[in-house]
């Protein structure tokens, strides 16, 4: 494998570190053999300081690990991605990500390690959906909010999931179409993440679940459950 990499001038290949559940891009390094080689041998994301021209793990400081699960190269095997399980904030400064900067905000010199982060769909979603938790908590509602009725309202909520879940149902015994299928699997998945917010279950521990089941038969894993 090592020897189809494109390596530059110094022996070196850009080492992006990405959250195996979430998506999240946590952080970009450079790799050298030896370091992947370490990576792949321990299961920890390993680098090479360019400063110090060693080898560095990611951690090994904080006890912030990123415990890879996989390794991709891509198409021009010049790069290489580190797929893996942070076992905290990844940034030295304390972040989730080594990503919180906007572009508009680059030409601001200070670090707002607040900001949001580069999210995807469903994190989008979600965190929206904890604003509006966040909103009924400390009283600042300014608005109505069809969230903030569901969250209010528990029985109401569990409803709309049953409601959504067989409207999903009826897209195919009535052969409703892709589109159909789509919007209301949307409507499923949002009324459901708004039951997760109000339990304090966040999408990434449900995904965490359903990795660990990948390698499990589904038959074998309900039959677990008795």
């Amino acid at each position: 494998m090592l020897s189809t990499i494109k390596w530059d001038k110094s022996g070196l290949v850009v080492a992006i570190a990405q959250h195996i559940d979430t998506g999240a891009v946590l952080m970009q390094g450079f790799a050298n053999s030896d370091a992947i080689l370490a990576t792949i041998a321990s299961g920890k994301a390993t680098f090479f300081s360019r400063s110090r021209s060693s080898l560095w793990t990611k951690g090994e400081t904080s006890s912030n690990f990123i415990n890879v699960k996989d390794v991709f190269l891509d198409c021009d095997r010049d790069s290489i991605i580190y797929l893996g399980l942070p076992d905290g904030p990844t940034c030295h400064t304390g972040a989730t990500t080594c990503y919180f900067t906007r572009a508009p905000n680059a030409i601001d010199d200070t670090q707002d390690t607040t900001a949001s982060f580069p999210l995807t769909t469903l994190f989008a979603l979600e965190e929206t959906i904890h604003n509006r938790k966040s909103q009924l908590m400390d009283g600042s509602v300014s608005k109505p909010s069809w969230t903030h009725k569901l969250m209010k309202d528990h029985e109401l909520l569990c409803s709309k999931i049953r409601e959504e879940a067989d409207e999903l149902c009826r897209t195919l015994e009535s052969n409703e179409g892709k589109d159909r299928t789509a919007s209301e699997m949307a409507d499923v998945l949002y009324h459901s993440m708004v039951l997760l917010a109000v339990q304090d279950v966040k999408l990434e521990d449900v995904l965490e679940i359903l990795r660990k089941r990948f390698t499990q038969s589904g038959i074998e894993e309900k039959s677990s459950r008795k």
